[in-house]
């Protein structure tokens, strides 16, 4: 019989279980996955259903269509009725300024409206006259034409005495006195004859100067007084200086928030030297600057929501899109991009599109403009 080995057997042991770290790992492992692939399911569902439909922006900022008053007449500037970031209402009294000279203007234009008043009647009184004096002229027509006709009667018997004094006188029967004396009567006839023509001409004359001045006359009462020129005029003029008196009281074209106040009592300024500007805050808007790639679905009319970094996202406000700018920034700025030279950068660009907001949630929640404010617009009528 074989020697039995001394070496002692081991019982074999069962497979080791796998630890329960790598367990726990590949659990956490799969719950991720099992995360991440439902995250990326509701981010694509979110992305078609809503995201797709909607773009936004925070490059926008308020503005609005202020107000900047100018002086129209220049003058001293006599009282300053508001300061800087006081609320006014349309119509209220901003700046006056000293209204003596205006006031002078004015007497002297309606002064010289009523003289033009009166010269216009003067024309029509010396229309009459002027009629008169044609009327006068015409009978000295006529009595220098009777004039012409008894000179020429008295030519003609003259003539005929001297033809019978010539025919006698051969025969010794008229004395040399008498023949004389029918002669100078014969010439001073002639010399009457030529003269009573020269008044009759002259009488002529006188008419037609008298319905010349009548014509000239006529022509400056032409229509009704009020419509004459010299009297428009003068009420135009009268009509300027009482809207240059009007305008020394400058008033609040709208209503708003008074801004840039760089007026001073005292101070001398010129027609169109800039006083302050009204801005109205209850009528403003956002210019957003969206991408390019953003606006395929914008539309004018289209809703849009925004908040603003003042007041943060607890107050949303709502809005319609009223209209898209006609070119971007860098088409419109001081030195245009030469984007024709070859070297060249593409740049995405923006295009601002124009946001009004309603009144009642600006009153509310007053903005000012330049405020940035985030807008997002539904698109989802786009089409």
């Amino acid at each position: 019989m074989a020697d039995a080995d001394p070496t002692p057997t081991l019982p074999r042991s069962a497979p080791a279980e796998a630890p329960p770290a790598t367990s726990r790992r590949r659990r956490l492992f799969g719950i991720l996955a099992a995360v991440l692939g439902v995250a990326a399911l509701a981010y694509f569902a979110w992305d078609f259903f809503i995201g797709s439909r909607r773009v936004s922006t925070d490059n926008a900022y308020v503005g609005a269509e202020s107000a900047t008053l100018a002086a129209e007449t220049s003058g001293t500037v006599r009282a300053i009725k508001v300061m800087e970031t006081q609320q006014v209402k349309a119509g209220d009294l901003l700046v006056v300024l000293d209204p003596a000279d205006a006031r002078i203007a004015l007497d002297q234009a309606e002064a010289n409206l009523a003289s033009a008043e009166r010269r216009v009647a003067g024309y029509y009184a010396n229309d009459r006259a002027l009629a008169a004096q044609v009327t006068a002229r015409g009978a000295e027509i006529a009595a220098a034409e009777a004039r012409v006709e008894a000179a020429r009667a008295d030519l003609a018997k003259a003539k005929i005495d001297l033809d019978r004094r010539q025919a006698l006188a051969a025969s010794g029967a008229v004395s040399g006195d008498e023949l004389t004396s029918v002669r100078n009567r014969f010439a001073a006839a002639t010399a009457a004859l030529a003269g009573a023509r020269a008044d009759a001409a002259q009488a002529r004359a006188g008419v037609g100067q008298a319905e010349g001045s009548q014509a000239i006359n006529a022509a400056l009462i032409r229509g009704r007084a009020g419509e004459n020129p010299e009297v428009r005029a003068a009420r135009a003029a009268v009509a300027r200086a009482r809207l240059d008196l009007a305008r020394t009281e400058i008033r609040a074209p709208v209503s708003g928030i008074v801004s840039r106040k760089t007026v001073q009592i005292g101070q001398r300024v010129a027609a169109g030297t800039t006083l302050l500007t009204v801005v109205p805050v209850e009528s403003a808007f956002v210019d957003a600057n969206f991408k390019e790639s953003q606006l395929g679905g914008v539309r004018i009319g289209q809703k849009a929501t925004l908040t603003s970094d003042l007041y943060g996202g607890d107050v949303v406000y709502h809005g319609t899109v009223t209209g898209l700018s006609g070119g971007t920034g860098a088409a419109f700025a001081l030195i245009p991009a030469q984007n024709a030279s070859g070297n060249w950068i593409k740049v995405v660009q923006r295009l601002p599109v124009r946001i009004t907001l309603d009144p009642k949630e600006l009153r509310a929640h007053p903005l000012r403009i330049g405020l940035s404010m985030s807008a997002e617009i539904d698109i989802a009528d786009a089409n």
